[in-house]
C-alpha cells in the first residue's frame, strides 16, 4: 500500500533523464558550432544553412515527436510495431536502389533539405516490433520456433544495413537483440550457445583478415577490411609484395589511419581543462577533417576545447540518462515495459560505446554518431523519440 502511495506520489516524467538530455542538447549545440564555424566563410552563410542553426531543428522536431510518442501509451504504440518494422524493411530496400550515393555507400534518401537515413528508424522500429513480439507469454518464449523467429527479426535489418554498406549500424541490432531476449526470459541456454557461435565465426572472420593469403579471405568491403587492419597495426601489403607495392601499401595506410590519429593527438591536446572552446587547433587547422569534426569526431572537438573535464561531464551525462533508463525497465509493470526499456538503452549505450571508442583507438573507426552530440537529422531525430520511447514506459507504468 506504500508503495503503491509513493508511486503516485512521484512524479510522471523522469527529471534527472531530462536534465542530462537538455544538457547533452546544449552541449551539442555549442560544439557543432565550434567545430563548424572556424572560418570566416562559415558565418556569411545563411543561418538556415549553418548546421548549429539546423542542429537546433532537429532537436525541435525530435523533442515534438517525443512528446507526441508520450501522448500514446506505449501498449497502443506495440500494435502497430509490425507496420512500423515492414515498413522499414522496405525503405531499407529502396536505399539500396534510389538512395544517394556518399563515399561509396548508399545510404541515404536526398529530400533536398533533409537527408533520411532508414537505418536509424530501423533500429527503433525493431526494438518495437521485438519488444511487442517478446512481450508474449513465458511458456511461448521456451519454444525454439519462436526464439529463431526473434532472430530472424534481428537479422534481416542487419543483413539489409551491411549492404549498403554500413556495419557499425548493422552490428549494434546484436546486442540490442540479445539484451532484449535475456531481459524477456528467453532461455539462456538459446542466448549462450547462439553467442558462442557468433563468438567463433567473428574470430575466424579477424584470423582471415589478418592472417590467410587474399585468395583464401571471406570476401568484405574492401574499407572494412582496411579499418580493421588499420585497428590491429598489420600492413595492407602482403608477405610477398614488390617494394613498389609496398610503397603504395604504405602510403593507403596512412591515409586510411589518418582519421583515427588525429582524433586521438585531438583527445590527448586537450589536457585536463582543455584549450577553450572554439580554441581547438585540430579542427582550426583542418587536422581533423571538416566533414567529420561534427559528426563522427564531436566527442574529440570536446575533448581537445575542454579537456578531461569536459570528456568526464559528457560522459556523466550519458551515465545518467542510462542508468535513469535501467531504473525505468526496473519500475516496468509488465514484460513489454522492460523490454523496450532495456532495448532503447542498450541501442543507445552501444553508440556512444562504438562512437567514443573509436575517438580514443578503443574501437576500429565507423560511422556511428554520438547520440544528440553528433549534427544529423536522422541521428538526432531517432535518438530524440528513442528517449521519448523511455519516457512513456516511465509514464505509463502505474497502470499496469
Amino acid at each position: 500500500m506504500n508503495h503503491l502511495a509513493l508511486n503516485e506520489s512521484s512524479p510522471r516524467v523522469d527529471r534527472l533523464q531530462l536534465a542530462a538530455i537538455f544538457g547533452l542538447m546544449l552541449l551539442g549545440v555549442a560544439f557543432v558550432f565550434s567545430a563548424t564555424m572556424v572560418h570566416e566563410s562559415a558565418s556569411a552563410l545563411p543561418l538556415i544553412r549553418q548546421l548549429w542553426f539546423r542542429q537546433i531543428i532537429w532537436y525541435v522536431l525530435g523533442g515534438g515527436g517525443a512528446v507526441a510518442l508520450c501522448l500514446v501509451d506505449y501498449h497502443t504504440l506495440a500494435r502497430w510495431a509490425g507496420i512500423a518494422f515492414w515498413v522499414s524493411i522496405v525503405l531499407l530496400v529502396a536505399v539500396m536502389f534510389f538512395g544517394t550515393v556518399r563515399g561509396g555507400a548508399r545510404r541515404w534518401f536526398d529530400l533536398g533539405f533533409f537527408s533520411l537515413q532508414p537505418s536509424e528508424f530501423a533500429k527503433l522500429s525493431f526494438v518495437l516490433a521485438l519488444g511487442n513480439f517478446l512481450s508474449r507469454p513465458g511458456d511461448e518464449l521456451r519454444q525454439p520456433i519462436n526464439f529463431w523467429k526473434a532472430i530472424g527479426m534481428m537479422a534481416i535489418p542487419f543483413v539489409l544495413i551491411l549492404k549498403e554498406p554500413d556495419l557499425g549500424s548493422a552490428l549494434v541490432f546484436i546486442p540490442t537483440g540479445f539484451a532484449m531476449m535475456l531481459v524477456a526470459g528467453v532461455p539462456r541456454r538459446y542466448l549462450f550457445r547462439l553467442i558462442g557461435i557468433v563468438g567463433v565465426f567473428a574470430s575466424l572472420v579477424l584470423v582471415d583478415i589478418l592472417f590467410a593469403p587474399p585468395q583464401w579471405q571471406i570476401k568484405l568491403e574492401e574499407y572494412q577490411r582496411q579499418r580493421l587492419l588499420v585497428y590491429f597495426g598489420k600492413d595492407f601489403a602482403s608477405a610477398d609484395a614488390t617494394l613498389d607495392e609496398k610503397r603504395k601499401a604504405r602510403q593507403l595506410q596512412q591515409e586510411k589511419s589518418y582519421q583515427g590519429q588525429q582524433a586521438l593527438i585531438s583527445v590527448g591536446s586537450g589536457g585536463f581543462w582543455g584549450r577553450g572552446w572554439r580554441e581547438g587547433q585540430q579542427t582550426a587547422l583542418g587536422f581533423l577533417p571538416p566533414g567529420a569534426a561534427h559528426t563522427d569526431f564531436i566527442f574529440s572537438v570536446i575533448a581537445e576545447e575542454k579537456g578531461f573535464v569536459g570528456s568526464v561531464t559528457i560522459i556523466t551525462l550519458y551515465a545518467a540518462i542510462l542508468f535513469t533508463g535501467l531504473r525505468i525497465a526496473g519500475q516496468a509493470r509488465d514484460r513489454l515495459g522492460k523490454v523496450l526499456a532495456a532495448g532503447v538503452v542498450t541501442l543507445l549505450f552501444s553508440h556512444i560505446f562504438i562512437n567514443i571508442g573509436m575517438n580514443i583507438r578503443l574501437m576500429p573507426v565507423t560511422g556511428i554518431p554520438l547520440p544528440l552530440l553528433s549534427y544529423g537529422g536522422s541521428s538526432v531525430l531517432a535518438s530524440m523519440i528513442a528517449l521519448g520511447m523511455l519516457q512513456n514506459v516511465h509514464i505509463y507504468r502505474k497502470g499496469y
